[in-house]
């Protein structure tokens, strides 16, 4: 795949802010319209004893029976520091080697974390579909911003997540006796559509199925690794 190199990723927090600040109001949103071929999920998993990360994404054909049909992985030492808020400065080039290694040209992109319920509205999601060009949405396991109200135990379910009154995402509960997750648009789409995309692509887990199987990839690359090392 091609990508826009927007930035440096060698900055520090000050600059980093500024960029996600400045980069923010070229996203757009609105339905989405075109037609939906494949999807893809990625993740990232770190090694705690090192500073190793490895990124993966997986492809899949949007059928009823979400087909995978390719996979792409990529290791390295992450460069900038845990920073609530920063995360795309921390995983994002990883995942871009991982990206230029696709065949395949995804038509929608989940990442496991946020869209625009972020600080200044410019998480991973929405940081990597501006870089890529793609629609892209965010579906995180926990909140970084915002409040809601409870939301009914019941598939499909979902509460607005509501911060600096604009609604950022919504609280999705995603399965039945589940916690929800926290879906947000990234970029190129709308909240609708990425709430019916989390649901579209949930297989009876609690994480849409790319970023699940996304996440079971990484972390089989990082045993991997340190098996070898062993």
């Amino acid at each position: 795949m091609k990508f826009n190199q927007l930035h440096s990723w060698r900055v520090n927090y000050k600059k980093a802010t500024q960029i996600q600040e400045t980069l923010r109001d070229l996203l757009t949103f609105g339905k989405y319209t075109g037609e939906i071929h494949t999807i893809a999920g990625t993740d990232v998993s770190y090694d705690k004893l090192t500073d190793s990360f490895f990124a993966g994404i997986v492809v899949f054909k949007l059928n009823k029976h979400l087909e995978i049909i390719e996979e792409a992985t990529a290791m390295g030492k992450a460069r900038f520091p845990y920073i609530p808020g920063l995360l795309s400065f921390r995983e994002a080039p990883i995942l871009l080697r991982a990206f230029r290694k696709l065949k395949s040209n995804p038509d929608i992109i989940l990442f496991d974390g946020q869209g625009i319920a972020h600080p200044r509205h410019f998480g991973l999601a929405s940081h990597m579909g501006l870089i890529l060009g793609k629609p892209s949405i965010g579906c995180a396991k926990s909140r970084l911003v915002g409040e809601y109200s409870s939301v009914e135990n019941t598939a499909g379910a979902y509460s607005k997540l509501v911060y600096g009154n604009k609604v950022v995402g919504a609280v999705l509960r995603t399965k039945k006796n589940t916690k929800p997750i926290f879906v947000s648009p990234g970029h190129k789409t709308n909240l609708s559509f990425a709430i019916r995309i989390a649901m579209k692509t949930c297989r009876g887990y609690r994480i849409p199925e790319p970023t699940r199987q996304a996440h079971l990839l990484v972390n089989k690359l990082r045993r991997t690794s340190q098996l070898s090392i062993k």
